[in-house]
């Protein structure tokens, strides 16, 4: 049978009432009473009904995560980190892979799952601000990726500029002058690929290097074989960089193998920094030099910000929440020591 809170009560010689501040982790409770019923929750086996708690407060105890490519590695651990971020604070995530398909992103954004969801945290790929201006769904709203939108809802992102250049400044300061961008897009100018290509234009003309638009290489998508398409056009039109700048691990993952394949040594005739630091960019037989957004972060920044809408402490027209980043500095730049 299931413990009850009385019986947690009875076995420790208190009130419900005191369980339940202890459960609740209310702060005004001796050390001593503390030790004492918690002592009891640990004999009786007793776990908390989450699902008769978030209904006491008119929720459901579950939130929706919306991204668009559940095989790509950094959103995997990106919901793995929101996932965690929210358990800290007993609610459940429902995963949505929308495979950045804008019907299913309006899909999701419009709220078809507003009767079994507290809150949406979504990363959208296709949407635009119009088709989130008239959004009816009462559902609190956070927007992840670096695309920036204007509206009244939470957005959480890193500075794409600033860790591009901090990018190209790490190849430049290993003596690397042509330096190639791969993942060039020609959507929308306010999406990643895009702010990571300014970054790239940014800090070669801040070092008073003259940036080749030979160098820049776009690609149709964001996996393996799209940075193992661009590296060999790169090479197969004579084109010879010292350097690669790759939109994310993949591409740069993608770019590195056809390098092996024409006998090129990474780093020492090409260098190559990724974008992501997924676990694989670790593994390789020649580790990635990479820019780290720190997940966590954005993950626990998400969930906070769907919570001060769901307690009613979000203020109007929504923030701009910026993470931080890091250069991991490995073997695809500085080599075997």
């Amino acid at each position: 049978m299931r413990v009850s809170l009385k019986d947690v009560a009875e076995r420790a010689g208190v009130s419900i009432k005191t369980v339940s501040n202890v459960v609740n982790n209310y702060p005004h409770i001796t050390p001593a009473m503390r030790a004492r019923v918690q002592e009891a929750i640990d004999e009786l086996g007793y776990r908390p009904n989450l699902t008769a708690r978030h209904l006491r407060k008119g929720r459901t105890g579950i939130i929706a995560l919306a991204i668009p490519e559940l095989g790509n590695p950094y959103f995997a651990e990106l919901a793995s980190a929101v996932i965690d971020a929210a358990a800290e604070h007993e609610f459940t995530v429902l995963l949505d892979h929308t495979r950045g398909d804008r019907q299913q992103e309006l899909l999701v954004s419009q709220g078809f799952r507003a009767r079994v969801i507290d809150g949406l945290i979504l990363s959208p790929l296709e949407l635009e601000a119009e088709d989130l201006q008239g959004r009816a769904d009462d559902v609190p709203l956070v927007l992840l990726g670096e695309r920036t939108y204007g509206l009244p809802f939470d957005h959480i992102a890193i500075d794409n500029v600033a860790a591009a250049r901090a990018a190209v400044r790490h190849l430049l300061d290993r003596g690397r002058t042509r330096i190639a961008y791969l993942g060039a897009r020609t959507d929308s100018a306010n999406r990643p690929a895009h702010l990571r290509l300014d970054g790239w234009r940014a800090e070669l003309a801040a070092a008073g290097v003259a940036a080749d638009e030979d160098l820049i290489v776009p690609v149709g998508g964001w996996d393996r074989d799209d940075g193992a398409r661009a590296m060999a056009e790169l090479l197969d039109a004579g084109m010879r960089p010292d350097a690669v700048f790759a939109y994310n691990d993949l591409i740069a993952i993608g770019a590195m193998r056809v390098l092996h394949e024409r006998g090129l040594r990474v780093p020492w005739d090409i260098a190559v920094v990724g974008f992501d630091d997924i676990a694989e960019s670790r593994f390789g037989a020649v580790s990635l030099t990479t820019i780290a957004p720190d997940k966590q972060a954005i993950a626990r920044l998400a969930v906070a910000s769907l919570l001060r809408s769901l307690s009613g402490r979000q203020e109007p027209g929504g923030r701009e929440l910026t993470a931080e980043f890091r250069l991991v500095e490995r073997e695809s730049t500085l080599g075997r020591r």
